[in-house]
Formats: structure tokens, C-alpha cells, sequence
């Protein structure tokens, strides 16, 4: 589905529901009055965005920086993998579940299973040394490089990705409005709108996808780093326990340890994200 239309898709379905929640019929108490004491899931998907970063690569024979390196995500459009079992981590997909310690207030943990790919059509500026034995393939790029270009499109030199999961795992706070009244909806069992905000603090857990000088990657998953983020959206509840919820988010990672090969190479680097995203869940009380 294009983001065109699931846009027009989402006004149409708020307009439909909130004709049906006029209602004038006085009520003691509604469900939906109160949050405290409920637990809510839900999972979706992001667009992710990512700000230029230095990628530091070290180990036995180099040590060289790749400076302003552009990236980008992976995504694979609205289809079938995200409630597929087994396939759900082949899109770009979103978890959250928590607790309401209150009406307004509650905390969640979450994975946000970003992908983040080093933009392989660019030339990059290099600087520092390579030194590696005659035997290996690298070793063609042996030499100390200096603000030096490399054109790093056929791979030969650097790729590198965290498409098996740029995992930030994160503990989180939000506080909940409910704005239902100012569009005039009185029946919030049938339909409420709230407004969320939210911060997080977590931790990179990656398999990070490097081919580092034609060394073998080591692509499994490993602590690497912490982030820290904020988040602003819409939340559509509908019949008091189902919802569709809207975010924009933003934060900051600084992965200080992203292996790269089966020995002690790694890379480090830190940069600034966005992420958009669309999610579906239930809110219960036990």
C-alpha cells in the first residue's frame, strides 16, 4: 500500500468512526475513562531515517575511519511478512508492550527492528592506515590514507549493514491525552482519540552484516552500543480494546562495538535517527 493511501485510508476510517460516537446518551462511567491498571500490545512497521556518520573499523593490520558515511533503510512496502511467522524480522517491524501505573501514564518495552544499510553507490573520504599481509585480498588497499576518496560501490572494500536488525531494545515512559472532546466525540467506547508522548532509553543488540577488506563477516547478535529516544503520535482506539496508532520518533545511537569479523574487529560509529511509524494492538484489562 502506497503512504498516500494509507493516509486517505486513515482520514476515512476517523471520519466513519466518529460519526458513530456522537452519542448523547448520558453514562455513569466508560471504559475508556480510565487507562490505570490496563495492558496494551501492539506491533507494526517503520520508515526509518538516519544522519551521516564516521564508521571507525579496526583490527589486526588496519585502522581507518570511513568519514561522513551516507545511509539508508531497507523497507520492503505493506505485505504479508509482518504477521507471517518466521518472516517476521525480513520487514522493518515494531513491538511494544506495557502497563498503565496510571490514567495518563504508563511504561513498555519495545524492539524497534530497524535496518540500516551504508549507502554503497558513494565515494567517501578515508583516513588512516592499512597494513595487511601479502596473502590477503585487502591487502591490495594497503597504504595510510589521508582525507583520501574511495569509491566504495563494488563492495571490494567496505560493505556494511545492520539488516538482520538495527535492534534498539528499550525501556520506555509515556504519558496519554485523551482529545476526543475537542472533535466533538462524547461515546469514547466506540471511538477515542488520544495524543502520546514518550522517551526511552535501550540498548543495540545488532547482527550486523560487514564484509570489512574481503574478511569473513561475523553477523551474529551482539550488545553493541545504547541509544536513547523520543516519540509523538495519534493513538485510534475503537470498542475499547482495539487500536491503530501513529508515531514519529527520534533519537540518538552510539554503537561502541559492533563486531565485524570472528576475531577481535570491530567498528564503532554514532548518529541521529527518525523513524515514522504504523502499529495495531489491543488494550485489556486483566
Amino acid at each position: 500500500m502506497k503512504t498516500k493511501n494509507l493516509h486517505a485510508a486513515i482520514l476515512v476510517l476517523f471520519f466513519t468512526v466518529s460519526a458513530f460516537a456522537q452519542d448523547n446518551t448520558p453514562m455513569t462511567e466508560r471504559y475508556t475513562a480510565h487507562n490505570k491498571g490496563k495492558f496494551f500490545f501492539h506491533m507494526g512497521g517503520n520508515r526509518s531515517y538516519y544522519t551521516t556518520s564516521d564508521i571507525h573499523f579496526e583490527g589486526a593490520g588496519y585502522d581507518f575511519t570511513v568519514e561522513n558515511a551516507q545511509a539508508h533503510d531497507l523497507p520492503k512496502g505493506w505485505n504479508i511478512d509482518y504477521i507471517t511467522p518466521g518472516k517476521l524480522t525480513t520487514s522493518q517491524t515494531n513491538w511494544k508492550a506495557g502497563y498503565f501505573f496510571h490514567d495518563k501514564f504508563n511504561v513498555s518495552l519495545g524492539i524497534d527492528h530497524m535496518k540500516y544499510v551504508m549507502t554503497q553507490n558513494q565515494t567517501a573520504m578515508i583516513n588512516g592506515n592499512i597494513n595487511l599481509p601479502s596473502s590477503e585480498a585487502g591487502s591490495v588497499f594497503n597504504g595510510s590514507y589521508t582525507n583520501e576518496p574511495i569509491d566504495l560501490t563494488d563492495g571490494k572494500f567496505l560493505k556494511f549493514e545492520h539488516t538482520n536488525g538495527l535492534n534498539y531494545v528499550f525501556a520506555e515512559t509515556a504519558y496519554y491525552t485523551d482529545i476526543s472532546s475537542i472533535f466533538g466525540i462524547k461515546n469514547t467506547d466506540v471511538f477515542q482519540l488520544n495524543f502520546t508522548q514518550g522517551v526511552g532509553i535501550g540498548l543495540l543488540v545488532p547482527r550486523t552484516d560487514a564484509t570489512v577488506l574481503g574478511k569473513e563477516r561475523h553477523d551474529e547478535f551482539h550488545i553493541s552500543g545504547y541509544g536513547f529516544s523520543a516519540d509523538a503520535g495519534l493513538n485510534f482506539t475503537f470498542f475499547k480494546h482495539f487500536y491503530m496508532q501513529t508515531e514519529i520518533k527520534g533519537g540518538y545511537i552510539n554503537m561502541t562495538d559492533v563486531r565485524t569479523t570472528y576475531t577481535d574487529d570491530h567498528a564503532q560509529h554514532h548518529f541521529w535517527y527518525g523513524e515514522t511509524i504504523v502499529s495495531f494492538g489491543g488494550i485489556f484489562r486483566l
